[in-house]
């Protein structure tokens, strides 16, 4: 992996402990190796990894919503930007020093107002001249002289230009053939004709050629509100640059096409398709300019690269997986339906948690496991095997929890208590947290279904309310349009489940674990684990039942 771009690693939705703490240890193990990967999570944390999280001092992991990659994690052009009273002939410099094609015009929040381009600037030097002078009457004395580079002798506080120029060739018949009356007027050193000019109206002169203006000019200048201002080039860089004088925001494009830095590289490019700009601007939340983007930089994009960790089925992971780029799966888990374009490092062992494996593969690497994380790593092996107890645990997760116990000094039965009496009370939450809090989606024999276990010390605060929870579930089937909800509520001190169901296929769970005759809602002791004991009798189920109708 000698690509330096960021690896996101998560867990499923719904995450649970062990889905959480083996994407921060993964990418721990990772980070130690050189590589650039990033812990994350696919929704909020349970009460138990909150709890673990607090007890370790380890921040959650980051909110990936979605897999597919979005602007802002690509390459894009760098921002030059320019305010709005920029003269032109500075934005045309800039232009010509960065070279850029587009420039950002921006407030002093760094908030995008427009853009300007090539075609803006050049549409100054070909386009209309009507258009020219509408914008030089709204320029103000001060981008004249910088314009130019000129010396402002004068400037009236009512500066009235009329936006037209005249370059005074001085002749025999002076100024006489001139209209000069509310003009720019360029002119040489001679005191008496800039003192006609004066007279004749002119708004503003500018001299070339000249050291310094006559006392007489300038009295002339402030009785007629005639700004003056000294070039420091000759008539025709002079009279060139006067119309490069406007600011930017006379010429900018203010409703460009823009996106936001967090849209998807899809949408974008759906977009660009629709136009035919070289660039289009890119910002923040907050109208920030970002960057800028161009079809070049979509087409060499790349998508997003995640490793799964706890899952290996689509219907488990971030939305647009299926658009990333999978790199690695770790997982426990049957193999569900992911595949990719080329062969990935796939690892699937049957074991109590992904924690284990993660735990072995820093052993392999020859890491050291900190004490902090072997503490996460634990705590992830009991929260998925119970304790050591659920039917999914192997000699091999004994001997690892083991040597987790000695580095994180932790009594694994007494931490175990903690962490569960803690963390399985469901007295105050909604009917819906508790069905949420820990579900996975399965397709089995056709069907749509959600899997959820609660793990609670023991029975007694459940039995009372079975009922209403029932009637909860079936209203969470009917907005959720699944086929079957399976929850199975398992307790650590009667080490056993009761197993409730929901939809459609409800059928196929009472085949599955059919309650005692007289018994509503039995207890079926040692069933403890969803993946040996529930997933794999329940599809078996589904599938006789799917060929029996």
């Amino acid at each position: 992996m000698d690509d330096k771009r960021l690896i996101y690693i998560c867990g499923h939705q719904f995450p649970d402990t062990d889905s959480v703490v083996s994407a921060i240890a993964y990418a721990h193990l990772k980070q130690r190796k050189g590589i650039n990967a990033v812990a994350c999570r696919l929704g909020p944390i349970n009460a138990e990894t909150a709890f673990v999280l607090e007890r370790f001092g380890i921040r959650k992991p980051i909110l990936l919503k979605d897999a597919r990659a979005t602007l802002e994690e690509i390459e894009m052009d760098d921002v030059v930007s320019v305010r709005i009273h920029t003269t032109i002939k500075e934005a045309m410099e800039l232009m010509s020093e960065t070279g850029t094609r587009t420039l950002a015009v921006v407030n002093e929040k760094n908030q995008l107002l427009g853009v300007v381009t090539n075609s803006n600037l050049a549409y100054v030097a070909i386009g209309d001249t009507a258009h020219t002078i509408k914008m030089l009457q709204q320029t103000p004395v001060e981008n004249i002289a910088k314009s130019i580079e000129g010396k402002i002798v004068y400037a009236p506080l009512d500066f009235k230009f009329n936006g037209k120029v005249s370059i005074v060739a001085i002749a025999s018949t002076k100024l006489q053939n001139y209209e000069l009356s509310g003009r720019l007027v360029v002119i040489g050193n001679d005191t008496d004709s800039q003192i006609e000019a004066i007279n004749r109206g002119a708004a503003c002169i500018v001299t070339v050629w000249t050291k310094e203006i006559a006392p007489e000019v300038i009295e002339m200048a402030k009785e007629h509100n005639c700004a003056i201002i000294m070039s420091e080039h000759g008539s025709l860089n002079t009279s060139r640059y006067i119309f490069f004088a406007p600011s930017v925001d006379k010429v900018m494009s203010s409703d460009p096409i823009y996106f936001n830095k967090s849209e998807f590289i899809d949408d974008a490019a759906d977009r660009m398709l629709k136009t035919r700009y070289r660039s289009y601007p890119v910002v923040d939340d907050q109208n920030r300019i970002y960057g800028f983007v161009s079809r070049f930089h979509v087409l060499n994009s790349k998508n997003k690269r995640v490793i799964l960790v706890d899952h290996n089925e689509y219907s488990q992971s971030v939305v647009g997986i299926e658009e990333a780029e999978v790199l690695e799966v770790i997982d426990h888990h049957r193999i569900g339906d992911v595949s990719t374009a080329k062969p990935i490092y796939f690892r699937n062992e049957i074991i109590g948690s992904t924690a284990s494996i993660v735990a072995k593969m820093y052993e392999e690497a020859g890491e050291q496991i900190p004490k902090d994380i072997a503490g996460l790593l634990l705590a992830a092996m009991i929260s998925d095997t119970l304790n050591l107890k659920s039917p999914t645990t192997t000699p091999q997760d004994l001997k690892i929890a083991e040597k987790l116990c000695q580095i994180s000094e932790i009594n694994r039965d007494d931490f175990a208590r903690e962490m569960f009496e803690i963390t399985s009370s469901i007295g105050n939450k909604s009917y819906e947290e508790i069905i949420n809090q820990d579900i996975k989606s399965f397709n089995l024999s056709g069907h749509n279904v959600v899997i959820g276990q609660v793990v609670v010390y023991e029975f007694d605060e459940v039995n009372n309310i079975l009922d209403e929870f029932t009637d909860a579930m079936d209203q969470y089937v009917k907005v959720n349009k699944i086929d079957l909800l399976t929850i199975v509520f398992t307790s650590i001190v009667d080490n056993g489940s009761i197993i409730l169901a929901a939809g459609e296929m409800k059928k196929a769970v009472h085949d599955a674990f059919p309650n005692r005759e007289g018994e509503r809602y039995s207890f079926f002791s040692d069933v403890v684990s969803r993946k040996n004991q529930i997933v794999p009798k329940l599809s078996y189920a589904l599938s006789q039942y799917k060929t029996s109708k």
